[in-house]
This record gives C-alpha cells, structure tokens and sequence, in this order.
C-alpha cells in the first residue's frame, strides 16, 4: 500500500460480498468516498443522512462509478432522537444483520445551537446521536457473527475534553472550539466503552482520526477561525494542518471497516492507516464507562 493511499486502494483484493455497511453523512465528504469504496468491495452499502435529495445523488454517483453497486438509502437526522430512532428502524427492516457502521457525519466549530433534545448541537450532533444509533443497532450488529463500529473523531480531540457535569454547556461561556473537541473525545471514549461492552458479542469498536480533509464540514469557519485553530493545534498537538482529498482522507475509516490487520482488537485509536495514541483523558476506561452511563441515561430520558 502506498504512503498515503485513497479509500479505493485500501479494499483492493478485499471481498464484501454479502455483508452490509451502514455509513451515516454518506451524502458527501469522507462518507461518499468510504461508501464508493465499500460499494467497489461488493458490500451492500446503506447511505444515512439527512438530506434524501443529496443521498439519491450519491447513489447515483455510486451507480456511475461502480457498476453494479449495491445501495440503499435511509433518511437519518442526528439532531433528533426520535429521528434517529426512525433512521434505526428503517435499517432494521433492510438488514437482518450489520457488519460495519460507520459513524462518520458530524458538525465542527458550530455558532451555540442545541439540537431538538436539548443537547448542545456538536456533542448532541457527533455523539449523543451516534450513541444512540449504535446503541439500537445492537442486535443486527450481533446478528453479523463479527461486526466493526468505526467513530471519526479528530486530532480536534485535544482541543477539550468532556465536561461530566456540564456536557451541553448549560452553566458555561461558550467556546465552540472547546465544544468541538469535546464531541471528538466523545466519539473516542464511545468506541472505548462500545468495545469493551460489546466484544463478547464479535463486536469491536475503533476511533479514527481521518486528517485535516477539505471537506464542507469547515462550513461554519471564518478565515479568523483558520487562523485561531492553526494556532491551537499547534500549541497542543506541536503539528501543523495539512489538508487532505476526500479519496485520502476516507482511507482510515475504511481500512478501520474492513482490514484484516485489525481482526481480534478493538478500542484503537487509528490514523494514517495505522493504529496511533489518543490523549491520556480519550482513553480512559473509567471516563469511557462514565459517559456511556451519561449518554444511556440523556438518552432514555429525552
């Protein structure tokens, strides 16, 4: 495999015949590419998110570049619960059985928004959605006899962390760069606990951080923000931003779906289509097991 290789190449001599793939925020960026990929390696790919008119494009798209692909599409809005309880149910119906899902939409340096529970609109959008998607996918997962859970987070973990007793910055001046990070850590700590929770049942869970990839997800960032997040990323990280192509930058979350390098482990933190480390507070299990009890009971309750 080459240095720095596209999502294509990583599923070259990789076979999915009969197994199905769930990707949420398929409609555009790294979740359009994994899914061409996906599609490319016979997998019946299921394309979640939350504008149909754009996901019928993507299909299509699929269609064009690989013939004979396999799709399906689901309507799935991240921002409501009862939305992404309707999402589940609709994949349900489609798929008896999931062998990979991929948690890859999400928002970044948002203005303060909540979602229609009451969540802060990055950690409500990126995790507690996810979690609660993942969490009723439970059964078909099981049902594959050898599953994968793959969450993108971010290197914009180090930019905050999870704040247990103020997870939707009631009580807090807004930082959205903060709130970002957080949401990422969420996502690490949720594959952390998934996996640990779900691996007797052939399920493994994986974080992956796919590059800085020029994708509409830096929609909502000023040139100010550019300058503000070099800056930041610098001072925590010592590394600079260096942007990526889709085609790369979906190349971790789909070697983290499908490579065989991977099989028998779980709750890794990958990037670079290798297996890298998180920050000490991503990876906690202690934490990991404590939003996961925040997160089921959220939830539950909204």
């Amino acid at each position: 495999m080459t240095e720095h290789p596209t999502a294509l190449q990583v599923v070259e001599g990789i076979d999915l015949s009969g197994r199905v793939c769930v990707i949420t925020g398929a409609s555009s960026g790294l979740g359009r590419e994994s899914a061409r990929a996906l599609a490319a390696a016979s997998a019946h790919v299921i394309l979640a998110a939350r504008d149909l008119d754009a996901l019928s494009q993507t299909a299509r798209w699929i269609a064009a570049e690989v013939p004979g692909a396999l799709t399906s599409t689901v309507t799935l809005d991240l921002t409501s619960l009862a939305g992404v309880r309707a999402a589940a149910e609709t994949i349900r119906s489609l798929a008896p059985a999931v062998h990979v899902l991929m948690n890859n939409a999400g928002v970044m340096f948002t203005p303060f928004g909540r979602t229609s529970d009451g969540f802060e609109l990055q950690i409500g959008t990126n995790h507690f959605g996810h979690f609660e998607l993942t969490r009723l996918l439970i059964g078909q997962l099981q049902a594959a006899g050898g599953a994968r859970v793959v969450n993108l987070s971010s290197a914009g973990h180090r930019l905050g962390d999870v704040d247990f007793d103020d997870p939707n910055w009631e009580r807090r001046e807004y930082d959205k760069f903060a709130a970002y990070g957080a949401s990422k850590t969420a996502n690490i700590l949720h594959a952390v606990e998934a996996d640990r929770r779900l691996r007797g049942s052939g399920i493994r869970a994986y974080a992956v951080h796919p590059g800085t990839v020029a994708t509409a997800l830096a929609r909502y960032m000023s040139r100010a923000d550019f300058s503000r997040l070099r800056e930041v990323v610098a001072a925590r990280t010592g590394s600079q931003l260096d942007l990526a192509a889709p085609e790369n930058g979906a190349a971790t979350q789909v070697w983290a779906a499908t490579s065989p390098e991977l099989d028998g482990t779980g709750a890794l933190y990958l990037e670079d289509c290798r297996i890298s480390e998180a920050a000490p507070y991503a990876h906690d299990e202690r934490r990991a097991a404590q939003l996961w009890e925040l997160s089921e009971k959220l939830c539950t309750t909204s």
